[in-house]
Parts: structure tokens; sequence; C-alpha cells
């Protein structure tokens, strides 16, 4: 009974232990650039998109604070608890016991009493205490767990945590930190809780970490979990979902990712609503602990990260080179250098640089060029000096005026043949892949040589026509001379003869009409004289 409860167990422990591997490989560690598979046709390489694991970024940061001169001790000063304004100590930074130097941000935790780095007390009250302490790793990293800043002091009552992309050139803020969101930053107070898949990008002011001085509350976090648990599930089970977010939207990516941050300090904890001027011994910053965990950025291509010269470079994969493995190496320029990808799940795509064909002996200028020269700025080889009216890297393209001929080889001399477009009748001298040219207004055929209906051709291209015999007709006697103008009678004028010569008079037409006709009235007086006569039926009205 208790052997058959036994395997019973044990059968069932296997199965969760292979759907629980299964599980975690479904969703990959990226941890393999590379592996190498035999087939009957013999063995080749399988290449995998791959990346460093996460280390604690701590052991490689740099640290500078502003004003440089913003650490206690130099010259000695005394300083007082918070909760007590009368239990005072010392700090020198000319005794090691009673110094509080930067780097005991960041020094190995664990030891009593503990380590910190602090400020110069608030001895310039009213003027605020402001300090600016900046790390930094010459690299890009990615971040992958919360950042957590442990004061020694109570927690700031005003502070901002700001990132950097580009080396400390600018900065954005990450999430501000109040006692009072609306009166210092006049923003809502908001957790990262109230945040969705949608918002997860909002930049917060949280007053969660703001509280004042407490024993038990000296931690403060910039959530990075929390975030991921949006995409991931709140167990970060679901890392396909993230890694598929991450993969196909560079903001969220770009989120996560950093050069540089920036830790700014507005306000000490004061533990009340007014300043004590009296006791400013009492306000100060302190922090004895900083923790960053993250992995270098090497662009899905190196599962390692080396030091070297003081520097984080990524030990670069599949052919490819730089800090972060952003660009090919030299001879593997055969197609552009593009980032790996985490998909397809769970190997993602590698995206290796390809060789050059120049780097197996031969710089393909398809019979065009005899010279190839290497571009450090665009990381390739290009063809020199291309002739028949060939351009292009490989002077496999047309020079702009000339297309390519479908009929000949992209070795032939004869590649690329002239557009030839009318220099009147074309807007340019380009034309596209089929020869055919882009037209002026009234122009047509593929060379734009011809002119459409109702346009005719004179010195500088087609213009529309002013008079023809089947749109443009000359009225009233007139005849189109060369489309150009009509020839009206003495009688007429007008661009089509439309008007009466007499209309341009001052006096008009009315004169001349007299002489011309019968006017109305003389008619009507003349018609008992007419009736007689039999005449009647003459007059038509």
């Amino acid at each position: 009974m208790y052997l058959s409860r036994f395997l019973s167990l044990h059968t069932l422990w296997v199965t969760v232990s292979s759907v629980i591997q299964h599980y975690t490989s479904a969703w990959g560690h990226y941890d393999v650039c590379k592996t190498q598979i035999y087939t009957d046709e013999g063995k080749f390489w399988d290449y995998t998109a791959c990346q460093p694991e996460a280390i604690d970024m701590m052991k490689y940061v740099k640290v500078s604070l502003d004003p440089p001169d913003i650490t206690c001790g130099n010259p000695p000063e005394t300083f007082c608890g918070m909760g007590n304004p009368y239990m005072c100590n010392e700090c020198d930074a000319a005794i090691d016991e009673l110094a509080h130097p930067p780097e005991l941000m960041f020094d190995a935790e664990g030891r009593y009493p503990s380590t910190y780095w602090q400020s110069t007390t608030w001895k310039g009250y009213p003027q605020p205490l402001l300090v600016n302490i900046t790390l930094y790793w010459n690299k890009t990293i990615e971040l992958t767990d919360n950042i957590v800043i442990t004061f020694e002091s109570g927690r700031p009552d005003l502070m901002i945590l700001e990132k950097s992309l580009d080396y400390g050139r600018t900065w954005q803020p990450y999430q501000y930190y109040a006692t009072d969101c609306l009166n210092a930053f006049n923003m809502e107070p908001k957790t990262v809780r109230d945040l969705s898949q949608q918002t997860v990008l909002e930049i917060i002011c949280t007053e969660e970490y703001s509280m004042g001085y407490m024993a038990n509350s000296k931690i403060l976090h910039f959530e990075i979990k929390d975030r991921f648990a949006f995409f991931a599930g709140p167990r970060l089970h679901n890392m396909a979902s993230l890694y598929g977010q991450l993969d196909t939207t560079k903001n969220l990516r770009d989120f996560f990712t950093v050069t540089d941050l920036r830790i700014r300090l507005l306000r000490p904890a004061t533990g009340e609503i007014y300043v004590d001027p009296q006791h400013l011994t009492r306000y100060f910053y302190a922090i004895s602990d900083i923790k960053v965990i993250g992995r270098c950025k090497c662009n899905l291509h190196a599962t390692g990260c080396r030091e070297e010269n003081k520097k984080l470079l990524c030990e670069c994969e599949h052919n490819t080179t730089g800090p972060d493995c952003g660009k090919c190496k030299k001879n593997y320029q055969g197609r552009p250098w593009s980032a790996g990808s985490y998909l397809p799940i769970p190997k993602g795509t590698a995206n290796i640089c390809m060789p050059s064909i120049s780097s197996i002996g031969n710089c393909e200028c398809f019979g065009h060029s005899n010279r190839c020269s290497y571009i450090d700025l665009l990381s390739a080889f290009i063809c020199v000096s291309c002739k028949h009216n060939t351009r292009g890297q490989h002077c496999e393209l047309c020079r702009l005026g000339y297309y390519r001929n479908a009929a000949a080889k992209l070795d032939d001399e004869n590649v690329c043949i002239e557009c030839n477009c009318s220099r009147f009748g074309s807007v340019h001298d380009r034309c596209n892949e089929r020869g055919i040219c882009e037209c002026k207004q009234g122009a047509t055929g593929p060379k734009c040589d011809k002119c459409l209906r109702g346009y005719n051709w004179h010195n500088q291209g087609c213009q529309s026509n002013v008079c023809d015999n089947e749109l443009q007709i000359c009225q009233n006697g007139g005849t189109c001379h060369n489309n150009v103008r009509c020839q009206c009678p003495a009688a007429y004028t007008g661009v089509l003869c439309e008007k009466r010569s007499c209309e341009m008079d001052p006096d008009g037409c009315s004169q001349s009409s007299a002489q011309g006709a019968i006017s109305l009235p003389r008619v009507i007086l003349l018609l008992p004289l007419i009736a007689p006569l039999g005449l009647s039926g003459f007059l038509i009205f």
C-alpha cells in the first residue's frame, strides 16, 4: 500500500517536473548563442538569440555628486537624530570610523553598525538642501529588477529619480516622490498598482515612500517587476508575453534601458510640517545601500559582459562587434546589421551578420568597377567609381536619369539605359523602373514629348490651346491661328471673338446699333403704315 502511494507520488512529481521544465523553457532563458547540430549531411551551427544573465550592476558603477563638497566631514560637523535632537554624533572625513564617503552607498552590507554615505546638514536653511547623485556605467544596461534605495536617515520629503539613455547628455524623469505630490509637482498621487498595460510607461508621482521618518521605513523602490507583471502575470510566469512586448514595442524596451541613473534629493525628511530652525543638525541625507539589478545590453548577440579598461563590453557573438554588439564585424557586411529577436519563443532569431562578398576574395561590383573601399562609418564595403552609368554599394543600381535594362544581365555594360525625358515636357530627368518619365501638366507619352488633347506643343513644351476646331471654336466668323489666338472680324473682339468691338467704346453700342437696325419703338409706329401693304408677316418678334 505504502509502495503504491510512493510510486503514485513519484509519478506525479516526474509529471509536474517535466511540465515545469517545459513551461520554463517555453519562455526561454536565451543563455546560448549557438548550438552545434549533427545531421546526415554533417555538422553545422544553429544560431539563437542570446543575452547575458542579470547581475548586481552596482559592482561596476561609478558615482558622482553635485555639488562635489556635499559629503559631510570636511570640516567636521555634528548631526543629530530625527526623533531626538539631543542624541548626536560626529562626521569627520579625516577619521575612517567617522567618515561617510559616497562609496559606502554600495559597499558590502551586513556589517554592524551599517555603513552609509551622508550629506552635510541643512545649516543653510531656508536655502534648499539639493543633492544630485549620478550613477553611471559607461554602458547601456537593461533593468531586470526593482531599483531599491535604503536611507540611513529618513526617506526624503521630495525626490526625483531620473534616467539617461545617452550617457548623461539628456535626462528624463523615471518617478517623482513626495509627501504631497499635488503641492510639490502639481501631480495627482499614484502608485504602480494604479497603472495598466496601456499606461505602464506613465511617469507618476508617489507618496508611498515619502512619509517622513520611521525606523522601519527607510526603503524606497522604483518598481520594475510590478511593471513586468502587467504582461507576464503577477508571478512573472508568462515571460513569453513580456518578451513578445519587449520585442515589438521599442518604447517599452527603452523604458527599462538606461546608461545612467540620477537621484535628485530636493528636501530631506523633516518628520513634521515645519522645519525647526533651532535644530538644523537633524536634517540631512544618508544612504546606506543602492541596489540596481540588470544585464548588459548586447542586442541579443552575447551571453557575457566583461570589464576592460574600466568599461563594460559585451562578448559579442553572431559576427557582431562594438560595446553593445551594435554593428557587424569587418568582412561580415553581407547584409545590414540587425538586433536579435526574442521571437519566436523559446529560441528567438539570431539575425547573424553574414560574410561580405569581398571577404571571400572578390570585391563584387559586377564588372562596373575594379576597386572597393571599406567605410568604417557605414561598417560596409562599397565599390568605388562605378562605370556604365551604375551606382550603389555593388554598382547594382542605375544612376539618376537612367533605368534598368530588363533584357540585360547585371554585369552587362548596357544594363542602364538613359531615360531621355523631354527637357520641356517632364518634371525632371528621372524615370521609373520601366523608363516612364513624370510629365508636366498637358504633356503625355513615356518621354513626355507629346501633348494631351486641348494642349499644343510650343517652344517651352505643352501649352493649353486658346482655340482649335473642336473644343475652343472661334465665334462670329473668327479663324483660329496656330491654336494660340483667334483672328476676329473688325466688328468683334475677345479671346474667341465673342464680344462686339463697340462694347469697348465709351458710349457703348447705342449709336452704331441705331444705324444698323430699326429700334422696336420705331417699328411699332410704322405698323399702321405697313399693315395695308400686307407685310405684317415680315416682322418677327
